[in-house]
């Protein structure tokens, strides 16, 4: 569902991107222009893939089955990122695709912060949080 809304947006900044570097921006030759276009293209996709778990979330309304492990992973992930970032002379365009895990682990603690954790939630272990088996939940239903 993350591909469905966000890549037809994407696709166009990329071609605009593509086409405003061929208009605007100096190149040794054609190979040059699109060898450049496709990494913009590959890091766009990046972005793509990294989001669907922000859509499960929002459609579940909770964070209940990401663990807190799940996020110091992601905070040491994009600390790094962002510390190479500036110490290590890369691209340009290489250095802001470093940028795009702060967007998405930024939007994971809003929503870390925004929706509750419902402790009677059944995990995929067939557990709830609360101590409790999932089989007195699941045959009250």
């Amino acid at each position: 569902i993350a591909y469905r809304y966000l890549a037809p947006p994407l696709l166009a900044v990329i071609v605009g991107y593509a086409l405003y570097e061929l208009a605007f921006d100096y190149h040794r030759g054609w190979w040059a222009w699109a060898l450049n276009s496709s990494v913009a293209l590959v890091y766009g996709v990046g972005f793509i893939v990294m989001t669907p778990q922000l859509f499960i979330n929002y459609k579940l309304k909770s964070v209940a089955h990401l663990p807190w492990r799940f996020f110091l992973y992601k905070f040491l992930n994009t600390f790094i990122d962002d510390l190479f970032a500036f110490i290590i002379k890369m691209p340009t365009l290489h250095r802001v695709s470093c940028f795009r895990d702060d967007v998405v682990f930024v939007a994971f603690l809003y929503q870390r912060w925004v929706y509750p954790v419902d402790a009677r939630r059944i995990n995929e272990f067939g557990t709830a949080g609360d101590g409790g088996d999932g089989a007195g939940a699941a045959g009250a239903e």
